[in-house]
């Protein structure tokens, strides 16, 4: 075999795997379509490191989000990637939202987030003048990170322990072969290359690159919905000092606001449902996001709101239908020895994304 593992997608989630993979004295070849490292759901995200709150009790979200927290967190210490533990504001605009806010805080404490704190209206004016809420949960462990430096971070150890990144190097089909698997890869010219350890950490790609190596069960292979979440910034200076998360909706965690390194803030992400791979914000959306932020920012000049970025959502849950866990399957989901496929890396990946790594060593060992 050329390489002992080949990683496919050098997204967060990629790189914190090949990482991973490489410091335990494996070879390592990543192999990336795309000219940069993270084009793709890795740099169209909030930015948030989680605390693990939202996620059903013992699901694979839950589990690699408040390890790989932790894990982050001591990383970006010793790394100097640039975060902020700034805490979040889980809020209620009402009365009527006490119940659903408290089942928030008992399913955060049953996961494992034990900071939670419940915060009254008078001490959420006080740390939020801007804010209009009648109670709130205060979750001191979130924060915001820098993922292009995350990623280089993950990118420079990688290669330190002796691994590879190929760029622009689409995979463009495979097999299973005597000890391994053998793949085909594109770019300026073709080749094959094999390895004992597949890795599909692909993302928005990852049931394309199953489907095409032969041998793994199409069974196997969850569909793939798209969930395109836009973004609109705010001009001039920042109300908040935290980030500010309203109640969640059927269809995510609601038009909530985060802030970037240098302290502006940015809305979103919505979500839209779409068939095709598309970044475009539709400036007409400004209106729906205007009138989600005005419940618990009333003082909001939808002016100041300007069209910003998207990204993608790979889920494996369609429209209607209670969020999907990760999908992380090895060996005893598919019968193919080596082989780890990751389907549905949404949120929280990037906070997970270590343990993450940790979680796919332990199915090639």
């Amino acid at each position: 075999m050329d390489f002992d593992s080949i990683v496919v997608g050098a997204g967060v989630v990629g790189l914190a795997i090949a990482r991973t993979l490489a410091l335990s004295g494996r070879s390592v070849l990543v192999l990336e379509r795309h000219r940069f490292i993270g084009q793709e759901t890795s740099s169209r995200n909030s930015e948030v490191i989680h605390a693990g709150i939202y996620y059903p009790q013992g699901s694979l979200k839950a589990r690699l989000c408040v390890r790989g927290k932790e894990m982050l967190y001591s990383y970006c210490d010793t790394h100097r990637v640039a975060y902020k533990r700034l805490g979040k504001l889980i809020v209620a605009i009402g009365d009527h939202q006490n119940a659903a806010l408290e089942a928030i805080y008992h399913k955060g404490m049953a996961n494992g987030v034990e900071d939670l704190e419940y915060i009254d209206k008078e001490r959420l004016l006080e740390m939020e003048p801007a804010l209009h809420a009648t109670k709130g949960i205060l979750s001191p462990s979130t924060g915001i990170i820098n993922s292009h430096d995350l990623m280089l971070a993950y990118q420079g150890d990688l290669e330190s322990a002796g691994g590879t990144i190929a760029l622009s190097s689409p995979v463009l089909g495979g097999r299973i072969v005597d000890g391994g698997f053998e793949l085909s890869v594109g770019g300026e010219e073709q080749v094959d290359i094999s390895c004992r350890e597949l890795i599909n950490s692909a993302g928005l790609g990852a049931q394309t690159l199953s489907s095409s190596i032969t041998g793994i069960p199409a069974e196997s292979v969850p569909p793939l919905y798209l969930s395109r979440g836009c973004y609109f910034s705010l001009s001039g200076k920042s109300p908040f000092s935290r980030l500010i998360y309203p109640l969640p909706n059927n269809e995510g965690l609601g038009v909530h606001l985060t802030l970037d390194q240098a302290g502006a803030a940015r809305f979103g992400p919505d979500t839209e449902w779409v068939n095709t791979i598309d970044y475009t914000v539709d400036p007409s959306r400004r209106e729906a996001f205007y009138h989600s932020i005005k419940e618990y920012y009333p003082e909001i000049n939808c002016n100041a709101l300007q069209p910003s970025y998207a990204g993608i959502r790979p889920k494996v849950v369609g429209p209607g239908l209670a969020a999907g866990d990760f999908v992380i399957q090895g060996h005893n989901s598919h019968g193919i020895k080596g082989f780890v496929a990751l389907y549905g890396i949404e949120s929280p990946g990037l906070t997970a994304s270590m343990a993450i790594g940790e979680h796919v060593l332990q199915y090639v060992e």
